[in-house]
C-alpha cells in the first residue's frame, strides 16, 4: 500500500532537510474550484508529491485547494506537471515563488482534507466566490494605489501588518479572517464609490474577500494578482517602485521574507525597532511575538519573565504550574489580546524601574 501519511519523527525530518544540499523553492499556490472527491483528490496528489519530495502544507476542500510548500529545484517542473495535470481546473494555476528564500522553509509533506481552503464564516449560500474583484498586476496597482480616489485594504492579520503593508494601507483590526469580512463591510459602508483594493499574502484571502464585498453591495472592487509576494517578485524584476515597506510575514519556518529594509515594527518586550518573529521558548506558551537579540537573550527566548521563569523548571515543576491553566495560557494564541502581554509588559516595567537619566553636570 502506497505511503498516505508521514511516519517518522518531526526531530529526524527536520535534520535530513538541513542536510540536504540541493537547493529548494518555496512556493505557494491557490485555487477555487469544485473538488467532488475530496479524499481521493488528497490522496493521489499526496503519492506524487511524496515521490517528489515536496515538504509543506496543503489543504483541500470541496472549494479548492491552498498550498505552501518547498520542492527541490530539479524536481520543481514535475511537481508543476503533477499540479496541473491533477484537474483540468488547475493547469496553469499561478505559483508564487518565495523572494526571500534559503529553500530550508518546511521539512515533511501535511495534507489535510478540511471544510473550507480558508475559514471564512460566512453561511449564506447565494454567496459565490468565483464572482471575485479585478486583478491587478503590479504595475497596474502601484498606478490605481496612485489615485486619490483609492482606498488600499489589508486582509491581512495584526501580526502580520504589524512588519511591513503598503503605504496607506488601512487595516481591519481583527485576528481572525472570518471576523475581518464583515468588519471590511461595515468599515467601508460609506466609501462604496471609492476604488477598494484588497490584497493580502499570496492572494488567497483577498480574492475571497473581494467576492464579499461585491456580494454585499460594492462596485469598484479590485485585488492585487497573487498578492504581496507575486507584488514584489513583479516590481523588482520591473524595476517598478515599491510601495511595500517592511517585511512580508509568512507562515512557514522563516516567518518572514524582506521587502525592503524598512524596519517599522518594535520589539514587543523593550521597543527597540525590530520585526523579528519567534515563538515564546516556554512550551506552555509558544506565544508568537516580536523579539530583539538583546531581549531574546536576556530572556532566553521567551516573551516575558513569567514564562522565562517557567522555563528553567524541572518537567515535574512546570507540569504542576499547568495544571488547571485554562487551554495551556492559550498556546499558540496570536491575538493582541492574548494574557500574556500582561507579563511582558510587568517585566518591562521591573527592568526598567531602577534606570535613572543622568544629567551632565551644570
Amino acid at each position: 500500500m502506497p505511503v498516505l501519511h508521514n511516519r517518522i519523527s518531526n526531530e529526524e525530518l527536520k535534520a535530513r532537510m538541513l542536510a540536504e544540499t540541493e537547493h529548494r523553492k518555496t512556493v505557494s499556490f491557490y485555487k477555487y474550484f469544485n473538488i467532488a472527491d475530496t479524499q481521493k483528490f488528497r490522496d493521489e496528489l499526496y503519492i506524487k508529491f511524496y515521490e517528489l519530495k515536496v515538504f509543506g502544507r496543503i489543504y483541500i476542500a470541496q472549494e479548492g485547494i491552498n498550498g505552501q510548500i518547498s520542492v527541490p529545484d530539479s524536481n520543481f517542473e514535475a511537481f508543476r506537471d503533477a499540479l496541473y495535470a491533477a484537474d483540468d481546473a488547475l493547469n496553469g494555476i499561478r505559483m508564487n515563488i518565495a523572494v526571500d528564500d534559503d529553500g530550508k522553509s518546511f521539512w515533511v509533506l501535511r495534507m489535510k482534507v478540511r471544510p473550507k481552503i480558508v475559514a471564512d464564516g460566512i453561511d449564506d449560500p447565494t454567496f459565490d466566490p468565483s464572482k471575485m474583484g479585478t486583478h491587478l498586476k503590479a504595475k497596474e496597482f502601484n498606478e490605481l494605489a496612485d489615485n486619490p480616489d483609492t482606498i488600499i485594504v489589508d486582509m491581512r492579520n495584526h501580526y502580520e501588518y504589524e512588519v511591513g503593508h503598503f503605504q496607506n494601507a488601512i487595516e481591519v483590526p481583527s485576528d481572525t479572517f472570518r471576523d475581518q469580512l464583515p468588519m471590511a463591510v461595515e468599515m467601508l459602508k460609506d466609501q462604496k464609490d471609492k476604488n477598494i483594493i484588497m490584497y493580502c499574502t499570496g492572494g488567497i484571502r483577498c480574492e475571497k474577500a473581494s467576492a464579499y464585498m461585491l456580494h454585499n453591495g460594492f462596485t469598484n472592487i479590485f485585488q492585487l494578482e497573487g498578492g504581496i509576494i507575486e507584488y514584489a517578485r513583479k516590481a523588482k524584476e520591473q524595476e517598478l517602485p515599491l510601495k511595500f515597506i517592511g517585511k512580508n510575514f509568512v507562515f512557514d519556518e522563516r516567518l518572514g521574507e524582506r521587502i525592503t529594509d524598512d524596519i517599522i515594527a518594535q520589539c514587543h518586550v523593550c521597543g527597540k525597532p525590530c520585526d523579528t518573529h519567534t515563538n515564546c521558548k516556554n512550551d506552555g506558551c509558544h506565544l508568537l511575538f516580536i523579539q530583539c537579540e538583546s531581549c531574546a537573550a536576556e530572556l532566553q527566548g521567551c516573551c516575558s519573565i513569567v514564562c522565562n521563569e517557567e522555563k528553567n523548571l524541572s518537567a515535574e515543576e512546570q507540569r504542576e504550574r499547568r495544571a488547571g491553566r485554562e487551554n495551556g495560557m492559550m498556546i499558540f494564541n496570536k491575538s493582541k489580546d492574548h494574557p500574556l502581554r500582561k507579563h511582558r509588559d510587568q517585566w518591562k516595567q521591573e527592568r526598567f524601574a531602577n534606570i535613572k537619566i543622568h544629567q551632565p553636570n551644570s
